[in-house]
């Protein structure tokens, strides 16, 4: 049996992983879900992406967790990159979930395409606190575009207000690129948050970033964290295995 930690994504927070804990542990797994520092309702947003990733470090210490599999939730990629770095002696694979896979030396924002990078930049100069809100529109029709409308209410309600910082902070990766910890790539295949290219898409851009890597894929959007927890939890086992 595994021991998984599950980082989310951006506007998430540890709460959404819930549903998938709860399939994970009744196979027999143990799972834990963390929420990032300024992450979530009411969290102080002032926060860059060393804090983010100081704040995962700090809760797999702190519990004494072991031989784990690290999942990364797309923007959650670029977290557990930088917490291999600080930790990899406690880590067993990675998993890196329709994520982020930043090239040494960039942000995230340097990687999205033009018009989200544009989308961006406006969300966060027009918030009082650097942040960006993810309009309803593109939640429903590029996130969570395999789900019905209710659904997408009820999650969308779950989000709260992203902190900008840790998005445009470029990162040094040399050290994650010379560890020689397993990773696989979780895809869903239905995922339209980015272009579905090679040019900027998920799969097999970001995953081709890894080197050697296991490749896992099932059908669904870019949010099967609400619309298929369970299936989401048998493919995180599937790629989570020796």
């Amino acid at each position: 049996m595994s021991t998984f930690v599950l980082v989310h994504g951006s506007w998430h927070d540890g709460s959404a992983w819930e549903p998938v804990i709860k399939h994970l542990e009744a196979k027999g797994h143990q799972a834990f879900a963390p929420t990032i520092a300024g992450h979530g309702k009411g969290a102080n947003k002032n926060v860059n992406h060393a804090q983010c990733t100081q704040s995962i470090v700090d809760y797999i210490v702190d519990k004494d967790l072991t031989d784990i599999v690290l999942l990364g939730h797309s923007f959650g990629g670029t977290i557990i990159a930088k917490v291999a770095e600080a930790i990899h002696e406690r880590i067993r694979r990675l998993i890196f979930l329709d994520a982020f896979v930043l090239n040494d030396g960039e942000s995230l924002r340097d990687i999205l395409p033009p018009d989200y990078q544009t989308l961006n930049d406006q969300l966060a100069r027009t918030s009082d606190d650097n942040t960006l809100m993810l309009p309803f529109e593109i939640w429903r029709e590029t996130f969570l575009n395999d789900t019905d409308l209710d659904l997408a209410k009820s999650s969308y309600a779950q989000l709260s207000p992203e902190p900008y910082q840790p998005l445009i902070d470029k990162l040094d990766l040399k050290q994650f690129y010379s560890l020689p910890i397993p990773k696989s790539y979780l895809y869903c295949t239905e995922d339209n948050v980015l272009p579905q290219s090679e040019q900027w898409g998920w799969h097999p851009r970001m995953s081709n970033r890894l080197g050697i890597f296991r490749l896992v894929q099932m059908p669904g959007s870019h949010e099967v964290i609400f619309s298929n927890p369970i299936g989401l939890a048998e493919k995180i086992i599937v790629a989570g295995r020796d």
